[in-house]
């Protein structure tokens, strides 16, 4: 384990019910380049100290019970049974209302005139995930912007260098969903009152921001804030920014729909499905109903 996150586990006491099926998130070098090294998110690297000491502990599991099984029929039955009890358990998920596994952008009809509504809000996976949902969208895209190094990757914006934010491009129908609402569910979807932070993602690509297309956008943007701030529903002051579109550069095509392809990983099933859950309660109104 790294130093930074030494003496600080023994506080934490996590379940073994986690399994390893991510195979970028959890990597060092992302772990590093999402904050995880300065020591802000100890939680996720236990989540994957534990799948690495789950599988561990399968594979022992398994040579055992093949011992086992040469020497005793009633043994051969007894623990058949308990592995069958255990992979039925192990395949449990948390609940939630998606069902939508391979949710994809949806084709413009010809004649709908579309808008653009640019927001940041921590990880992209996870704001992706919720206006992908929207009735009235058409379409959610990840990347980066904001900042001035043309063609970014993801490695570059995690090393911090470049002056870009995790950004979802998001086309709508502004006859079925209107900037106001989408405002709406993007005030509500994260903790517009940390800087350069979202939960145990830390670092200035996860500033809450919303990048405006045209002066109405920034207008309703200002004013959605102002009355936020005096309605005191945060106890801290909101330091979302609100500033001009300046650049968009999509990201890598394996962020793209990145929750409803993974929805077995551990991220996906214990940070984005929960935060899913109550988002799908919040807005049942406003959802696709296909």
């Amino acid at each position: 384990m790294p130093k930074t996150v030494q003496g600080k586990i023994s506080a934490i006491s996590l379940p073994l019910m986690f399994s390893a099926q991510n195979e970028h998130h959890f990597t060092a070098e992302n772990m590093r380049g999402r904050g995880y090294a300065e020591g802000n998110s100890v939680k996720e690297y236990l989540l994957l100290y534990y799948e690495s000491l789950q599988s561990q502990l399968a594979s022992v599991l398994l040579l055992s019970i093949i011992v086992v099984l040469k020497k005793d029929q009633l043994m051969r039955t007894y623990l058949s049974l308990l592995l069958l009890v255990t992979v039925l358990t192990a395949c449990g998920q948390p609940k939630s209302n998606n069902t939508l596994i391979t949710m994809k952008n949806e084709r413009i009809p010809e004649g709908v005139k579309t808008d653009t509504a640019t927001f940041g809000e921590g990880c992209f996976w996870c704001t992706e995930a919720f206006f992908q949902r929207l009735e009235g969208v058409y379409s959610v895209m990840s990347g980066y912007g904001g900042g001035f190094v043309e063609n970014p990757t993801y490695e570059q914006v995690c090393d911090k260098n470049t002056g870009h934010i995790e950004l979802a491009r998001i086309v709508y129908d502004p006859a079925k969903i209107s900037f106001d609402e989408l405002l709406e569910v993007f005030w509500k979807t994260h903790d517009p009152t940390t800087p350069d932070r979202q939960g145990s993602d830390a670092g200035p690509q996860y500033k809450s921001v919303i990048y405006y297309h045209t002066e109405e956008q920034k207008q309703k943007a200002e004013a959605y804030k102002e009355k936020l701030d005096k309605s005191g529903a945060w106890s801290n002051p909101i330091i979302t920014l609100i500033e001009p579109f300046k650049n968009f550069y999509p990201a890598e095509n394996y962020h793209q729909n990145y929750y409803n392809s993974n929805q077995n990983q551990s991220y996906c099933r214990f940070v984005i499905a929960p935060k899913l859950e109550k988002f799908e309660k919040v807005f049942k109104d406003k959802l696709k109903k296909n």
